[in-house]
């Protein structure tokens, strides 16, 4: 049984590992130094159907990277060149799993760990944070992994019993495909929440109809330019059923400029204004500004 290592005890983080601990798979967080010194044992995990669960985990620490056979992070994008530059200790043989938001990160993760398998993740789970170890499961989603370099091939199985632990996980030749469909999504949902401090439901109301109309059009014609094949009506019911799904919810990028904390910006509005061309996005580039002049 592969144990695995988990890399950012964010919300999401924290709830993959009490799922997989629910399943019985070894799980260690590896934590930051702030941790060392009042790191709690236990972590209360409330569960769909709101009941309290303690989990136990391994608590490891950058010098014990040797001891890691699979690393999954679940880092803010910004922050997982930083997170892995201090991990030179991970044995090459240990896959690297990026499940952040946003995209922009792998090709610098490639040359600080060019052997090791590096496979790219997306997971539609929804998370929240509620106090200090205390997380709460918000919502069940899909869960698809793809590989990133030649090596990471070799380590398909791993969607079986992640499959168990989260109710779907699949994997994927064309993971790029899954990255850039949850990318569209994000790059509307998160901008417009953040800038107008709503949670995600309220999109639906008459009053930002046409931001949302707009905004989806760009989105969507710059991913059309990058390949994506899934029609214009296809993405807006898709969009439709995320913001309906997720209504009650507040986006990460809400939370984050909400709490002074740096956002995810660049690795998502960013990626949408780096890969537009020559197409206008009027409304992603104010938004993009907008989110950077309060902070994030």
């Amino acid at each position: 049984m592969t144990e695995w290592t988990i890399l950012g005890a964010g919300a999401l983080g924290c709830v993959m590992a009490g799922l997989l601990r629910q399943r019985g798979e070894r799980v260690a967080l590896m934590l930051s130094e702030r941790h060392r010194s009042h790191f709690h044992p236990s972590l209360d995990m409330i569960t769909l159907g709101g009941r309290h669960q303690l989990i136990q985990t391994q608590p490891r620490f950058a010098e014990q990277a040797r001891q890691a056979e699979c690393l999954l992070v679940f880092t803010k994008a910004y922050q997982v060149v930083d997170a892995l530059t201090g991990l030179q200790q991970l044995p090459t043989t240990a896959p690297i799993v990026l499940l952040h938001n946003g995209l922009g990160a792998a090709e610098q993760v490639q040359e600080l760990f060019p052997h090791n398998p590096l496979i790219a993740g997306v997971s539609s789970h929804g998370a929240m944070k509620e106090g200090d170890w205390l997380v709460r499961h918000t919502g069940k989603g899909e869960t698809w992994l793809g590989p990133l370099n030649e090596a990471a091939h070799a380590w398909a199985h791993l969607v079986k019993p992640l499959s168990a632990a989260l109710g779907h996980a699949e994997w994927s030749e064309d993971i790029r495909l899954h990255q850039h469909r949850k990318l569209s999504i994000n790059a509307v949902i998160n901008p417009l929440t953040a800038c107008h401090n709503i949670r995600n439901g309220q999109l639906l109301e008459p009053r930002y109809a046409d931001v949302l109309e707009q905004l989806s059009e760009e989105v969507f014609q710059v991913m059309a330019n990058l390949g994506e094949t899934e029609s214009q009506d296809a993405f807006r019911r898709r969009l439709q059923q995320v913001i309906e799904l997720t209504a009650t919810n507040y986006s990460s990028m809400h939370q984050d400029l909400v709490h002074g904390r740096k956002t995810e910006n660049d690795y998502i509005t960013g990626y949408i204004l780096a890969h537009a061309g020559t197409q206008p996005v009027p409304v992603s580039s104010q938004l993009y500004r907008e989110i950077k002049r309060r902070g994030g």
